[in-house]
């Protein structure tokens, strides 16, 4: 049978997460319903599952079916369908060998925080409202410690035995007027680990710690050491790395 891919963003605010689950509205979900008017019943396969609430710009999503699908029109439809709080940008037929998931290389997610006094109802659910003055100096000093191959238990909500080490290529801290950005690429990421790492650096960024703490609770392995996560409103998978597609630069990534 055929692979399509799909690439996608969406506004989690009203989103479980991306995964179906029973009884709440999923990205999946939502997706899958969708598609069902042209390919029957299907399960589709995803680059990274988001949680409730993130967002994502440039999610990839995978699917095999025996329908003859024209990936224009299924565009169409699926946009008509799910807009506006999911938007298919790119449909298209793959190889068969094609999996969103296991095909993968890398992840780039990117967290948004507005820092100033005043909160602004219209970024309100895509963005933190950090009201202290940010170093962000300091918060790139931090973030460096990240960047290699590490063992991140001490950031994540470990799941059973599954692994935690991860290899992260960048992890930098950017500033456009109130608009403060993290940009983040590694291998994969396990639970919440974005969302750990930003609330360590932030806490250096408003002087509550130093880089050289958030060094020391990275090599702790202990998630009791580096307790804290980032709310997850601020949160957007925005690329996904295959082999002859290189994730962007996070200087090519604009701040808006």
């Amino acid at each position: 049978m055929p692979t399509y891919r799909l690439t996608i963003a969406y506004d989690g605010s009203s989103f479980r997460g991306y995964a179906v689950q029973p009884n709440v509205r999923t990205v999946q979900g939502e997706l899958e319903a969708a598609l069902r008017h042209r390919t029957g019943p299907i399960t589709t396969h995803v680059a990274g599952r988001t949680d409730a609430g993130v967002h994502a710009t440039g999610q990839v999503v995978s699917f095999t079916t025996s329908a003859d699908l024209d990936p224009d029109k299924l565009k169409q439809s699926l946009n008509r369908q799910l807009g506006p709080e999911i938007a298919v940008l790119i449909a298209s037929q793959a190889p068969d060998d094609f999996h969103a998931r296991f095909s993968a290389t890398g992840r780039a997610y990117r967290y948004t925080i507005l820092n100033r006094d005043v909160p602004n109802p219209f970024r309100a659910r895509t963005s933190w409202h950090v009201r202290h003055a940010l170093d962000v100096a300091a918060m790139n000093d931090a973030s460096s410690v990240f960047v290699g191959q590490h063992d991140f238990a001490s950031f994540c909500r470990k799941a059973g035995k599954a692994t935690t080490e991860r290899r992260v290529d960048w992890a930098t801290w950017r500033a456009s007027g109130t608009i403060v950005v993290f940009d983040v690429a590694a291998s994969s990421f396990c639970h919440q680990m974005v969302r750990g790492l930003v609330a360590q650096c932030v806490d250096v960024g408003r002087g509550r710690r130093d880089a050289a703490e958030v060094a020391a609770a990275l090599a702790a392995l202990d998630r009791n050491v580096a307790r804290g996560s980032a709310p997850p409103h601020g949160l957007a998978l925005v690329a996904v790395a295959y082999p002859d597609e290189p994730l962007p630069s996070p200087e090519s990534l604009p701040i808006t």
